[in-house]
């Protein structure tokens, strides 16, 4: 299984990526170990993911959502909830 996965940060940006274990690349981020935008940015919450069969697939999906307005990523957030 792979995930695309959304992280709001402290400043209340968001950041986008893929991983294939959600846990542990959550933990990464938060230890500052993840990605230099969220070793900066310090991540606060993993908002949103979707689970993908492969690879590919996922990271497909991950330029999407990188394309998205901020408003249009908190939107698909907020989706996913109700």
């Amino acid at each position: 299984m792979w995930f695309v996965y959304i992280i709001k940060c402290k400043d209340n940006s968001l950041y986008t990526g893929v991983t294939n274990d959600l846990q542990r690349r959550f933990q990464e981020h938060k230890e500052g170990r993840g990605a230099k935008y969220t070793a900066s940015h310090k991540p606060v919450k993993l908002e949103y993911f979707e689970e993908f069969e492969n690879r590919s697939k996922s990271l497909k999906r991950e330029i999407e959502i990188k394309k998205l307005t901020h408003r249009k990523k908190k939107d698909l957030i907020k989706s996913s909830i109700s």
